[in-house]
């Protein structure tokens, strides 16, 4: 059986002390040839997609139907429930504002990517700035996101107005959630590397810190695009109307 063992242990790549020869992580390479801690983080944003999945699949089924489930509501009697007719998609989002939002927190993935190069050469004063600097923009995205919330609560729009708040803040906030714990984990690691604690060996570490803050940018790609450009039926505006606006939008992007 020990001979077996040191056979699999070999085929693998490992050793029975010591470094890996991934990262100078202790965790072995699975049958895969995958880092082990890489691989429970992949399994871990394969469960997230299922999360964000049913999310934005609940909000799509929902979507414009606002203003009609409103009424229906409203004229059910004795339901006690006092629904109001809005706002209403067209009427709060802004998409010029959330998309330098979005800028930022897309640009936050390039110091990401600059970060993990960083520790993979050894550089950790390198590493230091540039996960510094992906904590930031992090955190300039949720600075952007409250005062976007606390906008919307100001016209009237919560979680409990109408169905739009509901899976509106549901969805935004959720992903929120998920930036805030990356901004945490960036900032700890930037942390523990003044303390001494990374080096070069650590670079799987790292890693998959930037798997996991890549995974976040991306489900903002797709949430910016299903919630804030695709025309909405809801609302003062049009549809026609709110195409125009995306559309002026995107002719205002230095590359068009």
């Amino acid at each position: 059986m020990a001979t077996t063992a040191l056979e699999v242990q070999r085929a693998g790549g490992g050793t029975t002390h010591g470094d890996s020869g991934h990262g100078g992580s202790s965790h072995p390479p699975t049958s895969t040839g995958i880092d082990s801690k890489k691989l429970l983080m992949w399994w871990f944003l394969g469960s997230e997609c299922v999360l964000f999945g049913s999310l934005i699949a609940t909000f799509m089924i929902y979507r414009n139907r606002a203003q009609d489930l409103s009424v229906n509501l409203q004229g059910i009697e004795g339901s006690g429930l006092a629904v109001s007719s809005g706002p209403f998609p067209n009427q709060v989002l802004d998409q010029l504002y959330t998309a330098v939002s979005a800028g930022v927190l897309l640009f936050s993935s390039f110091t990401m990517v600059l970060a993990v190069a960083s520790v993979g050469r050894g550089n950790i004063k390198a590493f230091r700035v540039w996960t510094l600097a992906t904590a930031m923009l992090g955190a300039i995205f949720l600075a952007g996101q409250y005062f976007e919330y606390t906008e919307f609560f100001h016209e009237g729009l919560s979680i409990q107005q109408n169905i739009f708040g509901a899976s509106f803040f549901t969805l935004t906030g959720v992903h929120g959630m998920h930036v805030f714990v990356g901004v945490i984990w960036l900032t700890m690691l930037s942390i523990v590397s003044f303390r001494g604690g990374i080096s070069k060996k650590d670079h799987t570490n790292v890693e998959v810190a930037g798997l996991y803050w890549h995974f976040i940018d991306i489900v903002w790609i797709v949430l910016f695009t299903l919630v804030y450009l695709l025309p909405y039926r809801d609302g003062a505006e049009s549809a026609e109307e709110h195409t125009e606006g995306a559309m002026r939008l995107v002719q205002s992007l230095p590359f068009f």
